[in-house]
């Protein structure tokens, strides 16, 4: 991710750890789908964009081989140390900020990352610039706002809950500038970017474990901002908690929108 002041969900914190592995859980099948669509082979340039965690960096590395290369970059890199080696090589860097770490890459991909990231133009067009003429750029990003609830079937209580937590979430998330309606936007972005063959799907988990561990671990990261902020009561997240490990409401994530295209 890109370091703002206000960035809220910090890759030090232990839950964080949790929360990549959910996210790899319930999204790696769709980036991977996408990725191998894209015709990823022997002896590619990729530049993986806030990596984060390593179920992607580790896909790519094996995907390319010894005759490719994987740039991962991420402004806290502490959990991509597994991956460091050939053909990975491990950097920290802030796309909103810097230029790319090279150019002339064949594929440049993030996933769930620019939503957050400042300065969100610059950031597109960095990674379009790093492509060589010809190269793929898949960009994966949510939208909170076209799907708002964690609990699409309001049917009780808890449900009820639920859903006022994950509007708390969404205000945070908007008061630190996430656009919580980027997701929707990324074809046209890419297009304007001066991409071609634009196309784009969206991915809508409705009930999954891991969906649950994702919140699960996502609350108790924000949990003290949460409190703080007025928008919920350390009671209603131990409630909200015990919910979820309860294991008896269909949880589910905003939509993952998956854009791509080619450098002309």
């Amino acid at each position: 991710m890109t370091r703002t002041d206000g960035y809220l969900l910090d890759n030090q914190q232990t839950e964080a750890g949790e929360r990549f592995d959910a996210f790899a859980t319930v999204f790696d099948p769709t980036t991977f789908r996408h990725l191998e669509g894209l015709g990823i082979g022997p002896g590619w340039r990729c530049w993986e964009v806030g990596a984060g965690g390593t179920s992607v960096v580790t896909w790519l590395a094996k995907k390319v081989g010894p005759t490719g290369k994987v740039v991962a970059t991420d402004i806290d890199t502490s959990r991509l140390a597994p991956a460091a080696r050939p053909p990975v090589e491990v950097r920290v860097h802030d796309v909103g900020v810097e230029e790319p770490p090279t150019e002339g890459f064949d594929l440049v991909h993030a996933r769930l990352v620019l939503v957050h990231v400042p300065d969100r133009e610059r950031a597109l067009r960095s990674m379009v610039k790093a492509l060589r003429p010809g190269g793929r750029l898949l960009i994966e990003d949510g939208d909170p706002a076209l799907q708002p609830l964690l609990c699409p079937d309001e049917h009780g209580p808890e449900q009820q809950l639920a859903n006022r937590l994950r509007h708390g979430f969404r205000t945070l998330l908007a008061d630190r500038g996430a656009d919580l309606a980027y997701g929707r936007k990324l074809p046209r972005l890419l297009r304007e970017a001066g991409l071609h063959r634009v196309e784009a799907d969206a991915y809508f988990p409705v009930a999954s474990s891991a969906c649950a561990a994702l919140e699960s671990a996502t609350v108790r990261q924000i949990r003290d901002k949460l409190v703080s902020a007025g928008l919920a009561t350390d009671e209603e997240i131990d409630r909200h908690l015990a919910n979820v490990a309860s294991g008896t409401m269909d949880l589910c994530t905003a939509p993952m929108i998956s854009a791509w295209g080619r450098k002309g």
